[in-house]
């Protein structure tokens, strides 16, 4: 068998993706926040890219400006005009030419500026070692009982608690277990209270002690019985201290007023704010859908540079490819940022079709509905549609909701169409708020329940639906 090189022509057909559809789905799954983050870093890096203004001059008036820049020889000699007025000694020259020598309006920001920042203007929120901190200041420690308890402080987490062990603690700062442990003590009688606690128990003590509260049933549960307290079980709790369940319930009021988590309030969490996309508004019979575009700047292209290339001004080479590349760049992302809008638009008019009844009467009328459905009423690719309803929010009747919640599992009923798992959901949580606090419905009787009105679910759907919405079980909400 003889070896050898040869040549030859196959035609085959592949797909793709050109930089325009690339950077088309990039803008598509972008939320609000990073396209508008986005459209500035190009806005910075491509000169050919601007923001429209309110009021833009024609082409026609360009033009004409230009040919009178370019042909100052026609320009007619004026008058020279004289000013008699006498100029006052003590004009501040330097404002002045600050404001009036420039093409426009300017704002500028400096260090030197005298305005307040906008921090100046919101409070900051204080933190919990800030608060600790400044209580064992004014507390008159010793400088070395001082650092410890700098250090005990730093090693709290947020909720409040010890998360280091004293032994640890006593054997960096160089000193007995005992100053820790005195120290410590101190620190536990720091606002807010049950402050610096190792453990539940511990925090629960120190409040009790705090509050003055000298009952040893409340003692003695929080001491001994915390796991039946969690789980409920106040008849176990009363044949342990032999004492009534009315008793119980009593300890068991105040212990619920407790917390649990004494650092909760010094929380740094901010919370997040969702601008929608879109918003849904119920107009006459129908509904109206507008396209969000507050922050996004409306873009064109630099019409100076497009008309130095269309006019044949003389310009090299290098700088006339460099413009023409930047000029489709711009050109490229203007489109795909009006494709990306006229997209959003038409999956949420074909959500609005499906969903009217939602719209209308609530998360009660949800029906279900997939991915490919809207892709086939819209002609688009399923991916397309996921893309597009992956961080964008929408503003309804209803409230705000994710593009994705519209889009639920089926779940099937005997004699009648298909219920969204959603409704399914809405209907567990209103089942367990009306529910008799004293006799809570378990995930069986819930799916009973359902089963009764035609719908077909199971207990453990019941148990997940539950865990989804973050409901205890039955034994855990049912009132002592």
């Amino acid at each position: 068998m003889e070896l050898g090189l040869q040549q030859s022509l196959i035609l085959t057909q592949q797909l793709v993706m050109t930089p325009q559809l690339q950077q088309a789905i990039k803008l598509l799954q972008l939320s609000r926040l990073e396209l508008a983050e986005m459209i500035q870093q190009e806005m910075e890096q491509n000169p050919a890219l601007e923001e429209a203004g309110t009021e833009e001059p024609s082409d026609n008036n360009i033009t004409a400006l230009e040919n009178e820049t370019a042909s100052p020889e026609k320009e007619t000699p004026l008058k020279e005009v004289t000013i008699e007025e006498k100029v006052r000694s003590d004009t501040d020259w330097e404002n002045y030419i600050n404001e009036y020598n420039s093409t426009g309006r300017v704002y500028t920001e400096s260090e030197n500026t005298e305005a307040p920042n906008y921090e100046a203007f919101t409070s900051e929120k204080k933190t919990l070692q800030a608060h600790l901190q400044w209580q064992l200041m004014l507390h008159g420690l010793s400088e070395e009982k001082e650092k410890i308890g700098h250090m005990i402080i730093g090693n709290l987490n947020r909720d409040g608690y010890l998360c280091s062990d004293i032994e640890e603690i006593a054997e960096i700062s160089g000193v007995e277990i005992e100053v820790v442990e005195d120290l410590l003590s101190v620190l536990q009688t720091f606002d807010p209270p049950g402050i610096c606690a190792r453990n539940l128990r511990e925090t629960l003590l120190i409040q009790v002690h705090q509050l003055g509260i000298d009952n040893p049933i409340i003692t003695e549960i929080i001491n001994n019985h915390l796991k039946n307290l969690e789980n409920r079980n106040s008849k176990k709790i009363a044949k342990a201290l032999k004492i009534s369940l009315d008793d119980v319930r009593a300890a068991v009021k105040i212990i619920q007023y407790l917390e649990p988590k004494p650092g909760r309030k010094f929380s740094t969490d901010e919370p997040a704010y969702i601008t929608p996309d879109i918003y849904v508004y119920k107009h006459g019979d129908n509904f109206k859908i507008v396209m969000n575009d507050d922050g996004l700047p409306k873009l064109k292209i630099n019409r100076f540079y497009k008309n130095a290339i269309a006019n044949g001004h003389k310009i090299s080479k290098d700088a006339k490819n460099y413009l023409n590349e930047k000029m489709q760049s711009a050109s490229w992302l203007i489109k795909s940022i009006h494709q990306r809008q006229k997209t959003i638009y038409l999956v949420m008019e074909s959500i609005l079709k499906f969903q009217n009844e939602f719209f209308e009467k609530g998360i009660a009328y949800l029906k279900p509905l997939i991915l490919k459905d809207i892709a086939e009423d819209i002609e688009m690719h399923e991916s397309t549609i996921s893309r597009v309803t992956t961080n964008k929010y929408a503003y309804t009747p209803q409230g705000l909701f994710e593009l994705k919640y519209f889009f639920n599992s089926s779940i099937e009923r005997t004699g009648g169409e298909s219920m969204a798992s959603a409704s399914v959901k809405e209907r567990i949580r209103l089942l367990i708020e009306n529910e008799n606090p004293e006799s809570t419905l378990s995930d069986e009787k819930i799916a009973n329940i359902l089963q009764s009105s035609n719908i077909q679910i199971a207990r453990r759907t019941v148990a997940k639906y539950r865990k989804v919405l973050n409901i205890l079980p039955s034994n855990k909400r049912k009132q002592l």
